[in-house]
């Protein structure tokens, strides 16, 4: 039986603890604590030196009570987008929310909170299990850069779930888009635009006709393209040498996100050279599209969990990558989990308060469910 006011106040206190990206640190050795109380053996890995930050991911292992049970791992991550210092949780009508001055924070306090609920669950109640591991990433907000470091081999399970997406309890994440960052430096040449204008070559204006002419926004029912950063000139009398953009591709499809990105780089390097400037364009591969099939272990087991907690379970994709898309790029099968988060990474954040509970018992259906799934 979940305690629920064990649940919200370690929700709420959760809150309350600052934790911005590459800065974790508090929060990091908090839960560091609670897992070591609660029995498990508890690792953190050397992510917070590859990306600057003061923290590593945290890893969980309990060890398993019944022999041939799946391997499971939870995942959910640390930090929160700001502002996320001095969040002063609010509750009203079964419903919480900050004070409008910050976000909430249940991006994703909301998956770290019920993981923990669980836990306490499994051990009052003696409940059989599999091993299980828990692993908290960082940095998650920019570039889902925890689960982009952590070791592979670390993860010794079978299959696995985030607990990290908007949406009601119940709801399956079973396709996911790969991102690809195009930047992009346009080099024309610098004159005085008063006295000497047709001297130089307008970076910004050669940028602006690549633009105008890309494809881009919903390209298909799986495939999306955004042009989302411009910066360049330094006064209005100077005709601007240089102008840097960032935009990206996403597609569910690997193919179809590959043709995207060659399709934005040719587009600006032919651009350029038609009107005389050049560029300098580098591709980042973000992370890789994932599908996972209705008839696979980690989508069987999470339905049948959802059924016995009384929901309907609602399989989509979604438009949004997470750590989600590393995992399953190690080959282990990670479906991410909605619980309950709404208008997330704004200061009109909220969650109903039920769907921390009904999180925490699909956690226990997900465990249970995995004892006998074939």
């Amino acid at each position: 039986m979940i305690n629920k006011k064990r649940l919200l106040d370690e929700f709420l206190n959760l809150l309350k603890i600052t934790c911005s990206t590459r800065n974790e640190r508090e929060v990091a050795d908090l839960l560091k604590s609670k897992l070591t109380d609660l029995g498990l053996t508890v690792t953190e890995d050397d992510t917070g030196r590859k990306i600057d930050g003061n923290t590593g991911n945290i890893i969980g292992y309990l060890k398993g009570t019944k022999e041939n049970a799946p391997n499971l791992f939870f995942s959910a991550h640390m930090d929160c987008v700001e502002p996320c210092e001095n969040v002063k949780p609010q509750i009203k009508d079964g419903v919480i929310t900050s004070d409008g001055t910050t976000i909430l924070g249940s991006d994703d306090k909301a998956g770290i909170a019920p993981i923990l609920e669980a836990l306490h669950i499994l051990k009052e109640e003696n409940i059989e299990h599999g091993d299980i591991q828990i692993i908290f990433t960082v940095a998650e907000e920019d570039g889902l850069l925890g689960s982009k470091n952590i070791d592979p081999k670390i993860i010794q399970a079978d299959f696995g779930y985030c607990l990290d997406s908007s949406g009601r309890p119940g709801k399956i994440i079973i396709q996911a888009p790969g991102q690809d960052d195009i930047h992009v430096k346009v080099h024309g040449k610098s004159a005085h635009a008063g006295i000497a204008p047709e001297d130089g070559i307008n970076s910004i204006v050669v940028a602006a006709k690549a633009i105008a002419n890309m494809k881009q926004g919903r390209l298909d029912h799986e495939t999306t393209a955004n042009v989302g950063i411009i910066q360049g000139g330094n006064a209005t009398n100077i005709v601007p040498p240089l102008v840097e953009i960032t935009c990206e591709a996403r597609s569910c499809d690997e193919k179809k996100l590959t043709a995207q990105t060659n399709y934005m780089v040719n587009l600006f390097e032919t651009v350029t050279e038609e009107n005389g400037a050049t560029s300098e364009i580098k591709v980042e591969h973000c992370y890789r599209p994932y599908s996972l099939k209705q008839d696979t272990l980690v989508i069987k087991t999470a339905i049948a969990a959802m059924k016995n907690v009384g929901l309907k379970p609602n399989l989509t994709p979604t438009g949004g990558g997470s750590d989600g898309n590393f995992y399953n790029a190690y080959h282990i099968p990670c479906a991410v989990l909605g619980v309950g988060m709404t208008k997330v990474h704004t200061k009109e954040e909220s969650i109903f308060e039920e769907d921390l509970y009904q999180t925490a018992q699909i956690i226990l259906e997900l465990i249970n469910c995995s004892m006998t799934a074939k």
